[in-house]
Order: C-alpha cells, then structure tokens, then sequence
C-alpha cells in the first residue's frame, strides 16, 4: 500500500491499519476525525495559553480560532486583526 510518501509504519502494521478504518462504520469514522480535531485544537490552545498566559477566554478563543479561519474573515466576524493581534 504505497503511495511514494515516506512512511515510517511498517507495511504490516499499515495494512493492519488499513484493513481496520476499512471495517469502521461511517460513524465509526466520523468519530476519529472528530476526535483528532478536538485533540488538534485542545493542543492549539495550550500553545495559546503558553504564549499569551495574560489572555482572558475571549482573546484565546480568538487566537485559535484565527489559526483555523481567514484572516479577512476574523476581520470580519470579530474585529480581530491578524496582521496586528497575531495568532
């Protein structure tokens, strides 16, 4: 199952992998990609709180948001400006 990326998994091990996500139900799956978001964002806001430890909910709810959203839209939406807040 080669897709000429480098792959640090074992063949065997990915075909297990592989076989495994293919038995999921859609929900199953649905379930992981929801859990590795939730992960991804709870780790974004560590890195946040980490880099701005001042920062009340609202100001770190905006800076991960703008990791995710177009800078023009957060513009926008919540008047913050990446350009000049940061992420």
């Amino acid at each position: 199952m080669s897709s000429g990326t480098p792959n640090d998994t074992h063949p065997t091990i990915e075909a297990y992998l592989i076989a495994g996500y293919r038995n999921m139900s859609h929900a199953q799956k649905l379930e992981r990609v929801r859990a590795l978001t939730r992960a991804v964002q709870e780790l974004a806001l560590l890195d946040v709180r980490r880099r701005y430890p001042g920062a009340d909910e609202r100001e770190l709810a905006l800076r991960v948001a703008s990791r995710w959203l177009d800078p023009n839209l957060m513009t926008r939406a919540f008047g913050w400006d990446v350009g000049k807040e940061g992420y």
